[in-house]
């Protein structure tokens, strides 16, 4: 009779515990086992390779079972990545530009290191960009207005894009769930998806702010079709494959290394 190891049953309870509740954490898994959280973390990562299980903020869910996270929650997900990325797109902002800034945590980063320009506008219908923008005296700061969207802390709906029928950017920072191999973005729903578009349609250079992560994702069943134009800013994590049927698209790729992995 083959053994099973210690491990294995763990994994395996781990596995029917996330199929029967639904949201499985890091901590609560670990308390129950009597393992590190460390411990816990490399039995996830595993269960991913293998399908066994979906990655999420904190720790996992059955395959199919996608709960979306509020944007408090990913505030810290893959923090290095997005400050790297974020650094890049806001060396990218020249003086007197007008740009369009979307919600999500990695466009928020950016939305912090903008540096100080001389006649620089931002629009933006993200709750966290206004309020990181909203003291800085030194840039022109308008608000897209419309439904609050709680789970993102951004406006969405018809008042939204309204508004943006009467604007037109020099860039745009897009967040995103997911990319798709063939450029498509993923969204929890369709107001979202709808938005980005109208917001690409509405500016000259387009830039997609996704973490390495975030590539090949699927997590909703909402896409988002970017027609125009549009760059790819990603971290040095990115699988080579993803990329090279990314760049078959036609679209523009950036990588940024992440500082401490490049330090290990």
């Amino acid at each position: 009779m083959m053994m099973v190891s210690k491990a294995e049953r763990r994994r395996g309870e781990i596995v029917a515990r996330a199929s029967e509740m639904g949201l499985a954490s890091v901590d609560d898994l670990a308390a129950r086992f009597g393992v590190t959280a460390s411990t816990i973390r490399r039995d996830l990562a595993q269960l991913s390779r293998s399908g066994q299980l979906a990655r999420t903020y904190g720790g996992a869910i059955a395959p199919g079972e996608h709960v979306e996270t509020s944007l408090l929650q990913r505030e810290h997900e893959s923090f290095d990545a997005k400050a790297a990325i974020a650094g890049w797109a806001a060396e990218q902002v020249r003086p007197g530009e007008s740009i369009l800034l979307d919600a999500g945590s990695t466009v928020a980063l950016l939305a912090r290191r903008l540096p100080a320009l001389e006649g620089l506008a931002v629009t933006t219908a993200s709750v966290p960009v206004i309020s990181l923008l909203r003291t800085r005296p030194e840039l022109a700061l308008t608000c897209l207005g419309g439904r609050l969207r709680d789970l993102s802390a951004a406006f969405v709906g018809p008042l939204t894009e309204l508004a943006l029928e009467r604007l037109t950017f020099d860039r745009l920072f897009l967040g995103t769930d997911g990319v798709g191999a063939d450029g498509s973005l993923c969204e929890a729903e369709p107001d979202q998806t709808r938005l980005k578009e109208l917001m690409a349609r509405r500016s000259r250079r387009i830039y997609v702010l996704a973490h390495s992560a975030k590539l090949g994702h699927a997590p909703f069943h909402s896409w988002a079709r970017i027609d125009e134009p549009w760059t790819l800013v990603t971290d040095d994590g990115a699988d080579p494959e993803f990329l090279d049927a990314f760049r078959r698209t036609g679209r523009d790729v950036v990588i940024r290394p992440v500082a401490q992995r490049a330090e290990a």
